[in-house]
């Protein structure tokens, strides 16, 4: 069997914990890119969730990975689940011989950089905020902390999906290999199909990861201060851990009747659900959402944070204070009150998204960093098969 070396073909295998969010959707998105290139590609991910909309999102990246969709035991926090994922990774690994190892997030990370291989194998690594969301001082960051600094030497390309994440991750962990680059997420043309509405909207939708860093409660302080003087209704598509609290918050402040509790919904299905879209984040890395509203048509007020700013470009003066309940509620309340302005807000950052983020720009520069990366593992190989003791039995033939 050909390793795929020598006519730039690759055999990848992506590594993530949960196939879920922003982080997932690049990777099924580069993985197809990928397909469409001739590379044999495979994803190794955790074994939950196991909702529908997550099994036929797994269903559908399965048509495009040669290597197939494997699925493990990987929890989110440090554990002993980990050295069984380790165990596993590398059984699969040294099954599916892949040339390109990529981790993504800080246990997919793990999982590419740690993984034993008896061939030679390009580790690459993506970590799409990861670590840098936990507070360095806590337990949980001190112990990921420790494991970056000692993955960094055992990576061989380092790709950031925003320059932000970029910097943050150097201050924090030191000195980045050669081989790194910024490479921004992407989106295909077909996304840039306006939204159909659905005949009765809500005023505003929040999509994303039922988390506090993802500003949810500064959000419903924002949409109790309104609802005292007027009707508000906002929709709410996706899950997460803080969900019971962020439910039980809802009720405390009997806002039951203005917000709606989607669950997980389609990005473009909730899109057509409201008339703006709602990003609040305290953190975030280089979220897909705020493309995918851009792309939608969709008027979006959004929180200067993370790689938020890199998305909106000339118009990043548009973004909020992270936390800010005031600024929150004033700008939305600004959005009922004039939406045409927003919506001639949206029409220029669509035609700012669409010039300047692509899957086609994407994937060509994760490509060049493994380009870089197989060239150096290649000859660090030759090296030391050259340099390697003969034995007994080289001396004999």
């Amino acid at each position: 069997m050909s390793t795929g070396r020598d006519d730039k073909k690759f055999r990848i295998l992506h590594c993530l914990r949960a196939p879920v969010g922003g982080l997932f959707r690049h990777v099924c998105d580069l993985a197809k890119a990928q397909n469409n290139a001739g590379h044999s590609v495979g994803v190794l991910c955790a074994d939950e969730p196991n909702d529908p909309m997550t099994l036929a999102r797994i269903s559908e990246l399965e048509k495009v990975c040669v290597l197939g969709v494997s699925r493990l035991g990987l929890g989110r926090m440090p554990g002993i689940s980990d050295v069984k994922a380790l165990i596993a990774t590398s059984e699969k690994v040294n099954e599916l011989k892949p040339n390109i190892l990529h981790g993504h997030g800080a246990k997919g990370g793990l999982l590419a950089r740690f993984a034993r291989s008896t061939e030679a194998v390009v580790r690459i690594y993506t970590p799409h905020g990861g670590t840098v969301h936990y507070n360095p001082y806590s337990l949980a960051g001190a112990v990921f902390g420790i494991a970056e600094r000692i993955m960094l030497a055992r990576t061989d390309g380092l790709i950031f999906e925003s320059d932000f994440a970029r910097s943050i991750f150097a201050n924090r962990f030191g000195p980045l290999p050669d081989n790194t680059r910024v490479v921004h997420n992407g989106l295909s043309p077909n996304e840039f199909v306006p939204v159909t509405n659905q005949s009765e909207q809500a005023d505003f939708l929040f999509l994303g990861e039922i988390r506090e860093l993802k500003g949810i409660f500064t959000l419903l302080e924002a949409v109790a201060r309104i609802a005292v003087s007027r009707k508000i209704t906002l929709n709410i598509a996706g899950d997460g851990p803080d969900m019971d609290e962020f439910r039980a918050a809802i009720q405390s402040r009997g806002l039951t009747g203005a917000i709606n509790l989607m669950g997980m919904t389609p990005a473009r299905d909730a899109f057509a659900s409201a008339r703006a879209v709602l990003l609040p984040s305290h953190r975030d890395s280089f979220p897909y959402v705020a493309l995918e509203v851009a792309a939608a048509g969709k008027p979006l007020i959004a929180t200067s944070t993370g790689g938020i700013p890199e998305i909106f470009g000339p118009f990043s003066d548009r973004l909020l204070e992270p936390g800010n309940v005031d600024a929150l509620a004033c700008e939305m309340t600004r959005f009922l009150n004039h939406p045409f302005e927003f919506s001639q807000d949206a029409i220029s950052l669509r035609e700012h998204v669409k010039a300047h983020f692509s899957t086609t720009v994407m994937t060509s520069g994760i490509s060049q960093v493994y380009a870089v990366a197989n060239k150096k593992v290649m000859s660090d190989d030759v090296t030391r098969s050259e340099f390697k003791p003969r034995t007994s039995l080289d001396a004999a033939e």
